[in-house]
């Protein structure tokens, strides 16, 4: 598509959105409202339309660079809106070191063209500062997220990836973060990345996510060995009580019957990239 025609379906595509988005973004911090209104122009469903954010790199620039808030404001926030904080954080610097990158090249064999993965050193390597501290991706998620004990925001983090699951087009806020973490845990069985369970071999696999942060998974859910599924694991026992709520009623029989597998599948390190393609 020739970029004109590009820009034009961006215009249309915020105006539609327009009249709906000025009803909420009163309700986000101004700290984040940059990137609330990049999520909401160029994620949809997911994906992103990584080339046209990249013509707004500026933007996002900025707002990564505002991250780096001193540690007495940090401090004095509130337990969600550090959450929130940090969620937006590393969501915001996976986007910049897309686009830093974009379209992305790599040689490596282990992940697939243009992965976020063929990046050098994306996620344990490259400093970002953000609230005073010098960190990488991989320490937002492994030192930092761990504090606030809730492994819901482990399923929040947009890493570039088709296997991350849906990339909210919304800004985290204090105000709204039970409902947005909520609506992650409901999503997560609707979502193949997630979760997969058949019915017919008896099998249900998991994204590889919650084996990556199994203690905080069974510290949260796992309430002993006690009642139907006291003779499987902990991880077993702190899956089937995160997703149980939110089964359909087929998979909720399926889960009743207690004979059945757990397995973690491969995650798709595929890029959630909406255009598929760039100039």
């Amino acid at each position: 598509m020739p970029r004109s025609s590009w820009s034009l379906v961006l215009v249309l595509i915020l105006g539609i959105g327009a009249t709906v988005r000025s009803q909420s973004s009163d309700t986000v911090p101004l700290l984040h409202r940059p990137l609330d209104q990049l999520l909401d122009l160029n994620v949809r469903d997911g994906l992103v339309y990584y080339r046209a954010l990249r013509s707004e790199r500026g933007r996002l620039d900025r707002y990564v660079s505002s991250l780096n808030v001193t540690p007495a404001t940090y401090g004095a926030w509130s337990r969600d809106e550090k959450v929130a904080f940090w969620l937006n954080a590393y969501n915001g610097i996976v986007l910049q070191t897309v686009i830093n990158a974009y379209p992305i090249q790599g040689k490596s064999g282990t992940y697939p063209a243009g992965s976020i993965r063929q990046i050098p050193g994306a996620f344990e390597q490259i400093k970002h500062r953000v609230a005073g501290r010098a960190l990488t991706l991989d320490e937002i998620e492994k030192t930092v997220l761990p504090e606030f004990k809730d492994p819901r925001v482990y399923l929040s983090l947009g890493r570039g990836a088709i296997g991350s699951g849906r990339l909210r087009s919304e800004a985290y806020t204090a105000a709204r973060l039970e409902a947005q973490l909520g609506s992650t845990q409901s999503e997560f069985v609707d979502d193949r990345s997630m979760l997969r369970i058949d019915r017919l071999s008896g099998r249900m696999t998991l994204t590889p996510i919650i084996s990556w942060r199994e203690a905080e998974f069974i510290a949260a859910y796992d309430k002993g060995a006690q009642g139907p599924y006291a003779q499987r694991s902990p991880i077993e026992r702190a899956v089937i009580a995160f997703i149980a709520p939110n089964l359909f009623r087929l998979e909720r029989e399926f889960a009743a019957k207690n004979d059945f597998q757990i397995a973690f599948h491969e995650f798709d390190w595929r890029l959630n990239d909406l255009t598929g393609r760039a100039d």
